[in-house]
């Protein structure tokens, strides 16, 4: 079971975005039948059985035990990850293009920028999964107070100029089995009541 799975299938995305497919998915975090589940959701086990199967087409949940309970053979499911993220990749034909009008200033550039950054981590992480490899990947997240509207301007302009520093000294265009990574670096507004990170970087 993995921490994150990112869906790429438009018929998968379409299967778990159901409201009944969702709690089950979160309900399946640890391994459960259609009867244990029936009396959590509400729903006759007959119609949990309906939505399992859904799921399973799409490889969102897998079978862990099979086990005889009385006359009926009880089938012990479990979720694939413990969250899910959909990719743009399946709304294909209208998925976000940073290319298009990119502003460092824009929040709906950023979002598109976003967008790829999901679309390509989850292509790199299914691709190592069916080759068993690690994807090398750093990320930072944290949090920055300013005390006013200057001070943040003047925060993004030297964080730029930092980056774009980082990157003419380490870049080499003709490195010879030199693989190219991309750099994200993003501002924005924190929400209110929005838990702090408790880790600064990760992998």
């Amino acid at each position: 079971m993995f921490d994150v799975e990112v869906i790429e299938d438009p018929a998968a995305a379409e299967v778990s975005l159901d409201p009944v497919r969702a709690r089950l998915l979160a309900e399946l975090a640890e391994p459960a039948s259609a009867t244990m589940l029936s009396s959590r959701v509400g729903l006759p086990r007959q119609k949990v059985n309906y939505h399992l199967k859904a799921l399973e087409r799409h490889g969102l949940v897998s079978l862990v035990e099979e086990r005889r309970k009385g006359n009926v053979n009880e089938r012990l499911m479990q979720a694939s990850a413990a969250s899910y993220v959909i990719s743009p990749t399946a709304l294909a034909a209208v998925q976000p293009d940073p290319a298009q009008s990119p502003d460092r200033l824009s929040a709906r550039w950023l979002l598109a920028v976003a967008a790829r950054l999901v679309r390509d981590v989850g292509a790199l992480i299914t691709g190592a999964a069916k080759a068993d490899k690690r994807v090398a990947t750093f990320a930072m997240d944290g949090e920055v107070r300013f005390a006013s509207a200057a001070d943040r301007a003047a925060f993004a302009e030297e964080l730029g100029n930092t980056v774009v520093r980082l990157v003419a000294k380490y870049h080499d265009e003709n490195a010879q089995g030199g693989r190219a990574h991309r750099v994200v670096v993003a501002l924005h507004p924190s929400l209110k009541g929005e838990a702090g990170p408790t880790d600064p970087a990760g992998t």
